[in-house]
């Protein structure tokens, strides 16, 4: 969707602020932000790209205000209220409202389920489209819903630098459609063909993209 979070190439926003030594959480509240995203989606009622999209749909003001985890919070108050997990009563008062059930995401895994990660990659038969070298555009899309395919690349002619092989196609897999399954290509941009002729000619920009989103140049 074009909201705000799609940043790139925009102009106004600042210095990115590097901060020496940066803790991995600036507050406890931080990390229980984290471990409680973890723990939640351990019951598979929604996947990374409707976790992705849930923070798309956060205002705008909102979003331009928010630290990084208060983002996270908000966006997995609003996940568990659509899936019935727990109540604006319960969210309100900072209380369950019954009796809690047993979770199945416990301390003792947390080591294992993190080490494991949640790999989108899949082993089905593809055919690629596309080969290394190959010139290819970026489609024109403007979708409503979630997509990988950032505003400034669309309508932008780049090369094919490898094929990362089959991953879950995002758009699809966060409004619950199918997982949809395809070619993740590395496309190469020189930077003129983004930015025009004030960029310099000796940049590249790398984006990685799914197969629906490229057409032949």
């Amino acid at each position: 969707m074009n909201g705000v979070h799609d940043m790139g190439g925009m102009h106004g926003m600042g210095p990115i602020e590097y901060e020496k030594n940066e803790p991995v959480f600036h507050a406890p509240w931080e990390g229980r932000v984290f471990a409680l995203n973890v723990a939640m989606g351990a019951w598979r009622k929604w996947n990374i790209d409707a976790s992705r999209h849930g923070i798309e749909q956060l205002a705008p003001a909102d979003y331009l205000r928010m630290s990084y985890y208060e983002k996270w919070f908000t966006r997995l108050a609003a996940l568990m209220l659509k899936h019935g997990l727990i109540s604006q009563q319960e969210i309100a008062s900072g209380r369950p409202a019954g009796p809690k059930v047993t979770p199945p995401f416990t301390a003792a895994t947390v080591a294992e389920t993190l080490g494991k990660g949640g790999p989108y990659s899949r082993d089905v038969p593809a055919t690629p489209q596309f080969r290394a070298g190959q010139r290819v555009r970026a489609r024109n899309l403007n979708p409503t819903g979630h997509t990988r395919l950032p505003r400034y690349v669309r309508g932008r002619i780049g090369a094919i630098d490898r094929d990362h092989g089959i991953f879950v196609f995002p758009d699809t897999n966060a409004q619950f459609l199918g997982e949809k399954p395809q070619h993740l290509y590395s496309v190469r941009f020189a930077a003129r063909e983004l930015w025009g002729d004030q960029a310099s000619p000796n940049d590249s920009v790398y984006l990685d993209l799914w197969h629906d989103y490229l057409d032949p140049a």
